[in-house]
């Protein structure tokens, strides 16, 4: 599942083999932005803010965000694709490099300019330069009623955690994802956080418990009636959100976790 560790590899490689080229052909597959047009324009970068992928193209920044499914795949000219052409939502391309975005969430392009208002909304970046734990802290601690599991998936406190991560870190921190944000140590949380996605930051299969065998990666997400691997417990699994539409799946030890 994409999360911030996913989107800053992403970000990382298409930055690698586009920054300071210029582009060929543009080719956006959304009705909104079917006619913008970016050849001859410099990537001047490409780069991640939680789970947002943002390619800064001469004045203009195409933003991506992956959601569930979606994926960017570097090509050489030619090359056959590994998923079908009509999964494709944007196209960049440049001399000897295609980048295809597949199965986007959200995909725009708006002007350099207005990146810091568009995206001002988002708290702290887990693997950001300009981390700040503290601030990330400060904003989990002013929704002291909301549900922890909730509060740390909000990414307005904090960007670039996704469901796994919720969900593994309030087992790794003794939580139910049901305890009130008041009620919980936060700074521990948040300095857990930020060393378990830098710790996974380079890895391809993301793991919380330190073993990277296939299954043994993950203590509680996806494990739903399985037994604790710390204590035995069988696992429980629920739905948590402010409202019904934002209600994600949720697993937690009934014994590790108070």
């Amino acid at each position: 599942m994409p999360e911030g560790d996913t989107v800053f590899r992403s970000a990382r490689l298409l930055d690698d083999v586009l920054a300071g080229q210029l582009v060929t052909r543009s080719d956006f597959r959304v009705p909104a932005f079917a006619t913008v047009d970016l050849s001859g324009d410099p990537v001047r970068s490409v780069g991640s803010r939680g789970k947002h992928l943002l390619m800064r193209i001469g004045d203009h920044v195409v933003h991506s965000h992956l959601k569930m499914e979606g994926e960017w795949w570097v090509y050489r000219p030619g090359e056959r694709w590994r998923r079908p052409a009509w999964h494709a939502r944007a196209v960049i391309e440049t001399q000897g490099v295609l980048a295809v975005g597949f199965d986007l969430g959200l995909l725009e392009v708006f002007p350099a300019a207005e990146e810091g208002e568009r995206l001002g909304y988002l708290g702290p970046d887990l693997l950001g330069d300009d981390w700040d734990a503290a601030e990330a802290a400060r904003r989990l601690a002013a929704a002291p009623e909301t549900p922890i599991a909730v509060a740390l998936a909000d990414q307005r406190n904090l960007a670039g955690l996704g469901n796994v991560y919720v969900n593994e870190l309030c087992f790794l921190r003794g939580v139910l994802p049901t305890r009130p944000t008041g009620e919980v140590p936060l700074e521990p949380l948040v300095d857990l956080a930020s060393r378990v996605m830098r710790a996974n930051r380079e890895r391809l299969e993301r793991t919380t418990t330190g073993d990277l065998r296939r299954g043994a990666r993950l203590w509680v997400y996806g494990r739903g009636g399985e037994a604790c691997r710390r204590c035995g417990t069988r696992i429980e699994h629920g739905r948590l959100g402010r409202i019904d539409v934002e209600r994600r799946e949720t697993w937690w030890c009934p014994s590790c976790q108070t």
